[in-house]
């Protein structure tokens, strides 16, 4: 036997954001394994670049860190079919009230590949006009704040921003934009 095969996957528990689900495994040896899985249906983030070259970010407190957290804005898919283009222009909208002409496709990250699905797709928008002030979600509490890139890169290396979207998206515009 030269492949892992799953035997058994069970529902343990059923989340607002999130499924836990534990897997029965055979790995290559014979041995039978227990897994765990997080199920997650997807997110979407977004740079956003102001045309005076500062981006957006927001500043949040995150439960599971028990802290704020500096990050790009983002959130979570309405369902597993919602286009993740249409999820970022809407969490920007939400999140910073600005709209974008231009949004183009960054990258795609899986947050944490031992144990859950989760992938953030993650773009870029530009041509930034304000055009509400900020609709969030009856649980969410955000400030918006701006920065110059280099600021970022420099909390980046710093790590002063441990979020992994975040950093991620601040890299790639980093170095689109160097070329």
């Amino acid at each position: 036997m030269d492949e892992i095969k799953r035997i058994k996957r069970e529902l343990v528990a059923k989340g607002a954001i999130i499924d836990y689900y534990q897997d029965t495994m055979q790995i290559p040896n014979g041995n039978i394994a227990k897994w765990d899985l997080i199920d997650h249906k997807g997110a979407a983030a977004v740079v956003a670049v102001r045309d005076d070259g500062k981006l957006i970010m927001v500043k949040q407190y995150r439960n599971a860190l028990d802290r704020d957290t500096l990050e790009i804005p983002a959130g979570g898919l309405n369902g597993r079919g919602e286009p993740t283009k249409d999820a970022a222009i809407r969490e920007l909208r939400e999140e910073t009230g600005y709209v974008a002409e231009n949004v183009e496709f960054l990258t795609s990250i899986y947050t944490t590949v031992a144990f859950c699905n989760e992938k953030i797709d993650i773009y870029l928008a530009t041509g930034l006009k304000k055009q509400v002030e900020q609709d969030l979600d009856e649980d969410e509490y955000v400030n918006i704040c701006t920065y110059d890139l280099d600021e970022l890169v420099k909390m980046v290396y710093e790590n002063k921003i441990q979020d992994s979207k975040t950093i991620c998206g601040i890299m790639m515009y980093a170095y689109k934009n160097r070329q």
